[in-house]
């Protein structure tokens, strides 16, 4: 059964996957959201980690909700993650449990690395309800010095808006491969290069940026794909 707490800035819930397995969320939503970002988190750290925070704070200062949650294998300590099975079913149960903290507020869904990937998954075997936007920070093209394109096969029966915020040095998503994909998906994909950040968004201080500058930057791409794309 669903489940509410406070926890300071954010409420704590905790929601039903199937197969007896529970897994919790933290909602932040600023009064008058823009919408709801459903955020799933990448293979290797939690809702909790400094990059999800540091997306749902910059979210909210843009007027937007997020849904935060854990898919079961870190709910439970880490370790491999879920077999794409499970993981597509706890992020249509993130989007049901974002319809029910937030009726009638638009949804859009994706999130860090493995957690975008599964998302997207999941959206193009079957619409997300109440989903009308995909984001995806840094899309896991490929594994690191194994360049291909095989990962981005099913954003093609994927129908809705596509942002894509990747690292210019990502050693999961090749440029020349990137921009093969986004000329396959055509006018669904929008393509946001963060020039000197890798697959985490750290830039090296040669740079010139820092990697808050990083994040604002992709965040501030965010809101200008939601109101030209997806609003």
């Amino acid at each position: 059964m669903p489940h509410n707490e406070r926890d300071s800035a954010d409420l704590r819930v905790t929601f039903d996957v199937g197969e007896s397995r529970t897994v919790s969320g933290l909602l932040r939503a600023p009064a008058q959201s823009r919408a709801c970002v459903v955020l799933a988190h990448g293979a290797g750290a939690g809702m909790l980690h400094a990059s999800m925070e540091a997306i749902a704070a910059g979210l909210a200062q843009r007027g937007f909700a997020t849904l935060r949650y854990q898919f079961p294998y870190m709910e439970t300590g880490g370790g491999r993650p879920d077999p794409p099975r499970i993981a597509h079913a706890t992020v249509r149960a993130a989007v049901a449990e974002a319809i029910r903290q937030m009726p009638d507020t638009p949804l859009i869904a994706g999130g860090r690395s493995f957690g975008g990937r599964m998302t997207s998954q999941a959206q193009a075997a079957s619409p997300l309800p109440g989903v009308c936007g995909l984001a995806f920070f840094a899309f896991p093209l490929h594994p690191p010095k194994q360049i291909s394109s095989a990962r981005g096969i099913h954003l093609s029966d994927v129908h809705i808006p596509m942002l894509f915020l990747q690292g210019g040095r990502d050693a999961m998503a090749d440029l020349h491969e990137l921009g093969a994909l986004m000329q396959r998906l055509g006018d669904r994909a929008t393509l946001k290069i963060l020039a000197g950040a890798d697959h985490s968004f750290h830039v090296p201080a040669r740079s010139g940026k820092t990697d808050r500058e990083i994040m604002d930057e992709a965040l501030d791409a965010f809101a200008d794909w939601f109101e030209l794309s997806v609003a």
